[in-house]
């Protein structure tokens, strides 16, 4: 059967290796996880976190010595792409079954959750999720509960219910639209018990059971029943009507969608930071782009996602902008102007709709701004708390257009009553979790853009900035380096911390680029960090009007420039933000065969202080780092700049770490990591009211104190 069932599906992919399966056979547990990571790895059938798998299998109990049933199911938070043994809960199935003899109804079920505990087999097992009584009173071996768009479009049609039953042949069950837990479990072993034979379940707007003996079983089990759904959609996709009502805009080619997108998001983001300063994402997606250019957004926008799955991650409903796709976005003061009414009607809805659904022991209204913005002909906007959670967002709302255009397909979309929405959203279960959440890093929520970073000073500043929290724009001028940084923050961030723009900081071009890379993969930038250098060292007579130029291009006018486009997006945005300038020692202290840099430094410094007077209107700070022969991973120290040095102090290159530390008050050798210490101590709050500062960070040169 496996040889041939390769070919047999077209909307979703099988993936079984008969021999890894195989080598695990015997061994029910691995065989739950090896075919929980083979249906998260297609996002046809589940989305990112959602869904749970579970199998039920004998151990033996560590207190009687005796074979007992116990059910491994995928435990609290995670995601079953990446499950492994240890993101697994382990029940006894007796155990967890008897609590039928102390529930006290539905009202009470939210009471059931700390009672799964007395259940455990496995003490170091994960948390048992509020999805633990839906796999535990189903009477199957193997069980896969998933959420694929296709089966949630029938799930969220108008006629589902009827649907589903023609659909299947009675093959499929139905469990009207109900809140996950312990009920749900009871009724679902009601359904089973009413339709012996059944193959599986659907649950009105929220997803799909299916099962099987083995895991193999349930696993073509799922593949099966979501393929018959998806080819069902296909069938009927456009007979009924246009899809969304037909096309009602036509989108702008891709450049100039990129361009808006770029020229909006640092705007957006500020609206949407009012309460919590928040991270972006854009895309510009197909799918999305055939939904908000359709005719039927503005029926379909306002009515919010079906599953509580996509609900919770995406809110009430999107924000929909009236803006034109070739929309003039230049004069930001008038753009602010026209966005502010939309953001305030928002959340005034917003504010209503928790005070109309809320209970009396409803935790606190949350950050009323939205999630989703949807600016018809360019894309979609999300903002989170992270860039994860950001871009989980939008993969969410995608999942959700998909089910409304299957939906629509075959009957009429149906969303959760708007209750029913909020009893998910402000969930007391969910409001724990929430409050479990570890305490943010002081760097939470910003985004960080470092000249020079794909090396010395400035990746370590970019890596100590990752550390605490931020989203982070590595750029530089050498592509190699640039690509060995990537892939250095790629093994030790993820992609979701990072990106990357090749840029020359004598180049504006580039550093526009830069601006637009920070606005499309982030939202915008709230710190600065003028890092990228260049040292020639010659005596007078030596130096060329060559190297005066590349010196005060690249240190002046490339400091210049870089805080001039930051500062630009820090306007749009709002938000205030931080400036830092990597300077030198130099700037202060006079020594010999240094005239160009020495005094390019200094106007590096003064031009500092200049920023600084100019922009505390504007709640951005500027501040300067003062370092001394930083020589590791530096491409400065790597050539001509070392040996004129050597030359100047008259000793050899290989003594210049020994001769700089002896020459210090400390004697220390002084390394990145000290930089980057030092633009933290500026950015992570506790010198939010500083401005206009020198800090050195030399060892101790005393002809370089300011004061």
């Amino acid at each position: 059967m496996a040889a041939t069932t390769q070919t047999k599906f077209r909307h979703v992919s099988y993936l079984w290796d008969e021999k890894k399966a195989s080598e695990l056979a015997g061994d029910e547990v691995a065989l739950l996880i090896y075919r929980s990571n083979l249906l998260g790895a297609d996002l046809r059938l589940t989305n990112y976190g959602g869904g749970n798998t579970s199998c039920k299998a004998m151990a033996k109990d560590p207190l009687t010595g005796k074979e007992t049933e116990i059910m491994w199911v995928k435990g609290s938070g995670g995601d079953i792409g990446t499950l492994k043994r240890s993101g697994l809960a382990a029940l006894y199935v007796d155990r967890l079954r008897s609590l039928t003899n102390v529930y006290r109804g539905i009202q009470y079920e939210d009471e059931m959750v700390e009672l799964f505990n007395h259940c455990i087999y496995d003490l170091q097992s994960k948390a048992p999720s509020i999805d633990t009584p839906l796999h535990g009173f189903l009477p199957f071996k193997h069980i896969d509960h998933l959420h694929p768009d296709a089966a949630i479009a029938i799930a969220a049609a108008k006629d589902g219910k009827r649907i589903t039953r023609e659909l299947f042949n009675g093959t499929i069950g139905w469990v009207e639209w109900q809140r996950p837990g312990f009920d749900l479990g009871l009724k679902l072993r009601q359904c089973v018990e009413e339709t012996p034979g059944i193959r599986g379940i659907m649950l009105g707007s929220h997803g799909l059971f299916t099962w099987g003996d083995t895991a193999y079983e349930s696993y073509m089990n799922t593949l099966e029943v979501v393929e018959r759904c998806a080819e069902y959609l296909e069938e009927n996709l456009g007979k009924r009507r246009p899809v969304f009502g037909g096309t009602k805009l036509k989108s702008p080619d891709k450049a100039q969608r990129l361009e808006q997108a770029s020229a909006l998001a640092p705007i957006l983001r500020g609206f949407c930071s009012s309460q919590t300063r928040m991270i972006g994402h854009f895309t510009d997606d197909d799918r999305v782009l055939e939904y908000i250019n359709s005719k039927d957004l503005d029926r379909l926008a306002p009515m919010g996602t079906s599953c509580p799955d996509h609900f919770l991650r995406t809110k009430i409903s999107p924000l929909v902008l009236s803006l034109s796709p070739d929309q003039d976005l230049s004069d930001v003061k008038t753009i602010k102007e026209k966005l502010a009414p939309a953001f305030e009607a928002y959340r005034a809805m917003y504010r209503e709709y928790y005070e109309t659904c809320k209970h009396p022991d409803s935790p606190p209204i949350r950050d009323a701004n939205p999630v989703v913005i949807l600016y018809p002909g360019i894309g979609m906007f999300t903002f989170a708390k992270d860039k994860q959670t950001a871009r989980v967002a939008a993969e969410f709302y995608i999942n959700a257009i998909n089910v409304m255009k299957g939906a629509e397909a075959i009957s009429e979309y149906t969303s959760l009553p708007r209750q029913e929405a909020f009893n998910i959203e402000y969930w007391l279960l969910e409001e724990a979790k929430l409050q479990r959440m570890p305490k943010p890093k002081p760097l939470s929520g910003k985004i960080a853009l470092v000249t020079g970073s794909a090396g010395g000073i400035g990746k370590a500043i970019l890596k100590k900035f990752a550390d605490e929290g931020a989203c982070v724009i590595i750029s530089d001028n050498d592509q190699s380096r640039l690509t060995e940084a990537e892939n250095d923050f790629k093994k030790l961030y993820g992609k979701d911390v990072f990106a990357s723009t090749l840029m020359d900081v004598t180049n504006s071009d580039n550093i526009r680029q830069a601006m637009k890379t920070a606005a499309l993969a982030f939202g915008g930038v709230d710190i600065i960090v003028s890092n990228a250098g260049i040292s020639i060292s010659k005596p007078l007579e030596d130096h060329t009007e060559k190297d005066w130029d590349l010196l005060y291009d690249i240190l002046v006018k490339g400091q210049f420039m870089i805080t001039q486009a930051g500062v630009n997006v820090m306007r749009k945005q709002g938000l205030g933000g931080d400036v830092l300038n990597i300077v030198s020692k130099n700037a202060l202290v006079s020594g010999p065969n240094n005239a160009g840099y020495g005094s390019a430094k200094a106007a590096q410094l003064h031009l500092s202080r200049l920023n600084a007077a100019e922009l505390g209107a504007d709640k951005i700070r500027v501040n300067v780092v003062n370092p001394d022969a930083v020589i590791a991973d530096s491409k400065i120290w790597a050539g001509a700049w070392a040996e004129g040095r050597a030359k100047a102090y008259g000793v050899k290159v290989e003594e210049l770490p020994a001769f700089y530390a002896k020459r210090t008050l400390l004697n220390e050798v002084i390394l990145p990591e000290d930089i980057a210490n030092a633009c933290f101590a500026f950015v992570g709050g506790l010198l939010s009211k500083s401005t206009g500062n020198v800090l050195n960070v030399d060892g101790g040169v005393a002809p370089g104190f300011v004061r």
